[in-house]
């Protein structure tokens, strides 16, 4: 998700992060690295195109600057669409150790999915986004894993 502005809130001790959408999300200076301080405020806080649009830097009065990841942001804000697709990540993550660690060829799972060994790259491929719950538990059931879901009532963080 690429920002389009970054403004700060001293008051608030929090940084205001501008989607595209129009979307606002907080984040707090405590979670930012280097931490800003009532000695070491921030002097310069911009969107890095550096860092393709998805991050911004800013400047502390000490000359020190840190960079915080739109992820982050998201994550802090626990993004609906972002915490799905972070689930999606983790069981990836997993389907990769496990295909690893089962000393079964990529062409035999394949067979066993009943799909390509070009889409089972696809399904092990962190980046792909477009992938399935249902596919990923089908792979990790070939690969040994039993996956279950649980539902909870999350906490939640004081703003």
């Amino acid at each position: 998700m690429k920002i389009v502005a970054i403004d700060l809130d001293n008051r608030k001790r929090q940084f205001e992060v501008r989607a595209r959408g129009g979307r606002v999300f907080k984040f707090p200076y405590a979670k930012a690295m280097p931490t800003p301080t009532a000695q070491d405020r921030i002097v310069e806080a911009f969107v890095d195109p550096e860092l393709g649009r998805e991050a911004f830097t800013y400047r502390l009065s000490s000359g020190r600057e840190g960079s915080v990841p739109m992820d982050a942001v998201l994550e802090y804000n626990e993004d609906p669409s972002h915490m799905a697709e972070l689930a999606l990540y983790r069981l990836t993550l997993e389907a990769q150790a496990r295909l690893e660690k089962s000393g079964m060829s990529v062409r035999q799972v394949a067979r066993s999915l009943g799909t390509s060994p070009a889409q089972l790259y696809r399904l092990l491929d962190p980046t792909n986004s477009t992938k399935s719950l249902k596919q990923m538990v089908a792979l990790l059931h070939i690969l040994g894993a039993e996956v279950s879901l649980e539902v909870k009532t999350r906490s939640r963080r004081a703003s």
